[in-house]
């Protein structure tokens, strides 16, 4: 079975980049960072965004990235964590395969602790923040997702090898 849109959906620190990179590799699609293109297209980085039009304008900006790339085929597509906060994304992801990254809030702290790119997370308690976040969005992944994949304790290898058994490629 092929799959020619591909979307990786989860939490901070599940390796959707990391991972998708390699997926996309081995599976033969052309790989897509959602926030990327969102910071390629406006000239400026995320927290940029999020400081001067608030998460709600940056929220505009990925489901306008988010309808465009979702109309590609031959593509897999590593999305924000908070992309499941919008119905429209649903439906727009519903257009391709959706893969839940699943990774613990202790493996989340754990992997982002030395990142600074992150918005949500510049605060004083990053493990509350990352534990309200699951909280509120594992739900919605669960809910949208083909496919659900723990990452915790995994190598980025071994969950893509996982994944192209899964997606019926392996």
């Amino acid at each position: 079975m092929t799959h020619q849109l591909v979307f990786l959906v989860g939490p901070m620190g599940a390796g959707k980049s990391t991972i998708g990179r390699l997926l996309a590799q081995e599976l033969g699609l052309e790989f897509r960072d959602a926030d990327r293109e969102i910071e390629e297209r406006s000239g400026v980085d995320i927290p940029w965004i999020f400081d001067k039009e608030g998460e709600a304008g940056f929220r505009e900006r990925e489901t306008a990235m988010l309808d465009e790339l979702s109309q590609l085929t031959g593509v897999l597509v590593s999305t924000g964590g908070g992309i499941v906060g919008r119905a429209e994304n649903f439906e727009l992801m519903r257009r391709g395969t959706v893969v839940y990254l699943h990774a613990s809030v202790k493996e989340q702290v754990k992997r982002t602790a030395k990142d600074k790119k992150r918005p949500l997370l510049q605060n004083t308690n990053p493990r509350k923040v990352l534990g309200e976040l699951m909280e509120k969005r594992d739900p919605l992944y669960r809910e949208l997702a083909n496919i659900i994949v723990d990452t915790d304790g995994r190598g980025p290898r071994a969950v893509v090898n996982e994944l192209k058994r899964l997606l019926g490629d392996g």
